[in-house]
């Protein structure tokens, strides 16, 4: 939450890093943050590809020039670009987006196919159950259980044993659950055990965030909520 509120952010997983700054900051201090936020990461940044969000603002082509040859020269990352500013809505420009809007519809989902196990029941303790994409579990999972999934798990009851998702590498999958009590939580690389648990029964998910595995309210976080349409995962 601290990172928040500060003038520079630094957000990704991976090899894909987002740099989010307050370009009308001093330099000096724009390196400090970036410095500080880049030594608390729990990987390497080397050979990582770097955006650099300065929001809405116009120009400040000097203060990005300078922090690509400042995160190049330092953290010996492999690429560095700006996020492209994204462009007004106008009558005109609407009536394109809804165009491209069902363009993508028609090119995406409906002709996409996906592996899901879907299972109904309960998953007991010593049982192991494995997915090649992602897995559903209409059901309880019980201490001493293991689910194991290429993509995400999704859990219509309580987690209580073990949820592996994103096998072997994949850090974009998340762990679901109506019930998010789980005894260790994988994903991709990433492990966490003994995760505190919330009061009562509530939704959350586990997804992996600046090289740890962050637990969140799935209703109040909304991860998926700003795509613009469906996507198939």
């Amino acid at each position: 939450m601290e990172q928040e509120r500060t003038p520079v952010r630094l957000k990704g997983v991976g090899k894909s890093l987002c740099v989010s700054i307050d370009p009308r900051e001093p330099l000096d201090y724009l390196q400090e943050e970036i410095t500080r936020l880049f030594n608390e990461l729990k990987h390497e940044p080397s050979e990582s590809r770097v955006t650099i969000d300065v929001g809405d603002e116009d120009g400040y082509k000097d203060v990005i020039e300078h922090l690509t040859a400042f995160l190049k020269d330092n953290f010996g990352v492999g690429s560095v670009s700006r996020t492209p500013k994204k462009a007004p809505v106008t009558r005109r420009s609407a009536g394109t987006e809804k165009r491209n809007r069902k363009r993508d519809m028609d090119q995406s989902w409906h002709h996409h196919r996906t592996d899901v196990l879907m299972l109904a029941g309960r998953v007991r303790s010593g049982q192991k159950v494995t997915a090649r994409n992602h897995l559903v579990i209409m059901g309880d999972v019980n201490p001493g259980a293991e689910v194991i999934a290429g993509g995400d798990i999704l859990i219509m009851g309580s987690l209580l044993g073990t949820a592996i998702a994103g096998q072997p590498d994949n850090e974009d999958n998340i762990v679901l659950a109506l019930d998010f009590r789980p005894t260790q939580i994988q994903i991709a690389r990433y492990v966490a055990a003994g995760l505190p648990s919330s009061p009562g029964k509530v939704t959350e998910f586990a997804h992996v965030e600046n090289g740890s595995i962050v637990v969140e309210n799935y209703l109040d976080a909304n991860p998926f909520g700003r795509l613009p349409w469906p996507e198939a995962r």
